[in-house]
């Protein structure tokens, strides 16, 4: 027999579906979205929670014309399945294969490449004005979860929002049940009164009629009204900054979210949408566990359980030293920006719940308050992804690092991340962090070099940042734990003629590269850099004289980078010194599989030992 989603091949075709099977197709879609994710890993929750609104938009929406901006994107999976997708699920998040995220060059039903939170509606905003300006007619629409209107980019979107006198559609996707269900039919009925033609054209007729002839009566008749809304109508926070409020409604009844977005686009003017939908419907594990199958790495359906056992992680080894120095110090508090689980703060946050704090997507906020607690006395340790911390560069320079504050920033999934791609790679920081007086950087060559430098860290008494990488956390060199001195490195194995000068991560693949050259004849010399800021220039001045080549191995950027600043004093201090620097080239990294994208960089042991013979030879 056939199924619904087989008549789903291309944008449009989910108008061809009965509204008497509109479950029935929803029930499928979630389905295949189990099945598929189950495989490859991805953003499972989110999508499921997400089914019948998608389905809803589709259905009062015409795409491509239309346009919609997904907060975030992990949520668009619905969407890509109803724009002809299907088959892409089979190589989701893998290198060459659809991505997880909206991607304007992978659809022109995508309208705005996403991965970070709270933009949509600065976003969608701008779409409206490009509409506007050049006479288009369309209909712009800026989906927002509940949690990514805890960034302050959403309020100023929604401030700019306030004042258009032109269509523009806002849902909030509330997940998190926050706001009360039992609101009844009252509401249902006075979103239906406000939206309709009749009413609009009454309210306007009566606020003209009243504003030339008794705007007293009419500044009354203002009053009245926003009293009643304010007892009946939920949502006044939006209605008091100038938008028209509809909701809250069933996110999982696809007929209602039609009718809303239907009755939306008559408002001239901006419009906030409230659904309620719950986050991993129709799938008991992602239901229970909503947080660990936000971004899951494939799994048995049956059990919900992980299908590939996994390693200690580096962000387990911070977890775990983050609890040891609580212990030992009372002044240490940690913060994060709704990313408990991911960065390894949540048995802390158990722990010690009063010196825990999550502040929600806002991370420029996370950074200047953990400057106001260092100035009040504590030891603040920021944890945060590279890619997010990078939006609150203005914090960490002005209110940080100009104060010269002891705040710890403990930064997570530093370098490629794989699968979540151009949005999620931490390959900036150095080059971000390097340009800031005051910063000190330094990375673990392996899971002891993490406790170690956090350790220090927290003792240092200034602005400095540890950063590391993603997934399972180096085992070997574990009989090289030299004491930590600031900007001093730490010798791993001395060599002749190459000296491989590795930043972090890059101090496992400088081993392997050390015995892929010695199979060709040379035996070079392997430091592990430690600090990136300040290097050690110390050992580059008693190991350069030695070396013909010097190779600087970091995982970022080139631009600004590590080996970049080597370079700049080697020229100073070593004119003529030949310098190699590996590193990431100056370009976004699609997704895919880390190690496939490293070789794809030129960063792996292979390439890294090719390149240095191209020299040597």
């Amino acid at each position: 027999m056939e199924k619904l989603l087989d008549k789903i091949n291309k944008t449009g075709d989910i108008r061809r579906i009965d509204p008497s099977q509109y479950d029935e197709l929803a029930a499928e879609i979630r389905q295949f979205l189990i099945e598929n994710v189950s495989k490859t890993g991805g953003h499972l929750a989110s999508n499921l929670g997400t089914v019948e609104l998608t389905m809803g938009l589709h259905l009062a929406l015409h795409f491509p014309q239309d346009r919609v901006v997904w907060d975030v994107g992990h949520q668009c999976y619905t969407h890509k399945i109803l724009t002809g997708r299907k088959d892409g699920f089979e190589h989701l998040r893998q290198y060459g294969g659809m991505a997880g995220f909206p991607k304007r060059a992978e659809s022109n039903t995508d309208s705005f490449d996403t991965g970070h939170a709270s933009n949509s509606i600065s976003a969608g905003l701008g779409l409206v004005k490009a509409r506007d300006l050049q006479g288009e007619k369309r209909t712009i629409v800026s989906v927002i979860g509940d949690g990514a209107l805890t960034g302050g980019l959403a309020y100023e979107g929604l401030n700019n929002a306030a004042s258009l006198k032109t269509n523009f559609i806002i849902i909030l996707n509330d997940n998190n049940h926050s706001i009360s269900d039992n609101v009844g039919g009252m509401h249902q009925y006075l979103n239906g009164i406000r939206t309709s033609d009749a009413y609009l054209s009454f309210r306007d007729k009566v606020y003209t009629s009243l504003k030339d002839k008794n705007p007293a009566a009419m500044q009354r008749v203002r009053k009245a009204k926003n009293l009643f809304k304010s007892l009946f109508v939920p949502g006044m926070l939006f209605e008091e900054m100038g938008l028209t409020y509809l909701g809250p409604i069933d996110g999982h009844d696809v007929k209602a979210v039609r009718k809303a977005i239907t009755e939306a686009k008559r408002v001239p003017k901006a419009v906030v949408i409230h659904v309620l939908t719950k986050k991993g419907d129709g799938y008991l594990p992602a239901e229970k566990h909503p947080a660990r199958f936000h971004g899951t790495v494939p799994f048995e359906i049956e059990t919900g359980l992980p299908t590939r056992g996994s390693k200690v992680g580096y962000t387990d080894v911070f977890s775990t030293v983050m609890i040891k120095m609580a212990q030992r110090d009372p002044k240490v508090v940690a913060i994060t920006a709704a990313m408990a689980d991911g960065v390894g703060l949540k048995r802390f946050r158990n722990i010690y719940p009063d010196r825990f704090f999550d502040v929600g997507i806002a991370e420029e906020h996370a950074v200047t308050f953990a400057a106001g607690l260092a100035v009040g006395g504590l030891h603040p340790v920021v944890a945060v992804y590279s890619t997010f911390l990078q939006r609150a560069f203005d914090e960490i320079a002005e209110d940080v690092c100009m104060q010269d504050l002891p705040v710890v920033f403990a930064i997570d999934r530093a370098g490629l991340v794989g699968a979540d791609g151009e949005t999620h790679q931490g390959i900036m920081d150095l080059s971000y962090l390097s340009a800031i007086p005051n910063m000190v950087i330094a990375a673990p060559k392996n899971k002891w070099g993490v406790s170690d430098l956090i350790k220090f860290a927290l003792k240092y008494g200034h602005p400095i940042a540890v950063r590391y990488p993603r997934g399972a956390a180096y085992e070997g060199l574990s009989e090289f734990r030299a004491p930590v001195e600031l900007g001093r490195s730490e010798m791993i194995a001395e060599g002749s003629r190459i000296l491989l000068f590795a930043a972090g991560s890059m101090v496992e693949t400088a081993m392997a590269v050390r015995e892929k050259l010695k199979a060709k004849g040379y035996d070079p010399t392997v430091v592990n850099a430690r600090f990136i800021r300040p290097f050690d220039t110390e050992m580059l001045d008693a190991q350069l004289p030695s070396h013909e080549l010097l190779v600087t191995m970091e995982e970022n950027v080139l631009s600004g980078g590590f080996g970049e600043h080597v370079s700049a004093w080697v020229a100073a201090h070593h004119p003529g010194q030949q310098v190699l620097n590996i590193a990431i080239p100056d370009h976004f990294v699609q997704h895919g599989n880390v190690d496939l994208l490293k070789a794809e960089c030129g960063i792996d042991a292979d390439s890294v030992t090719a390149k240095i013979l191209d020299l040597m030879d």
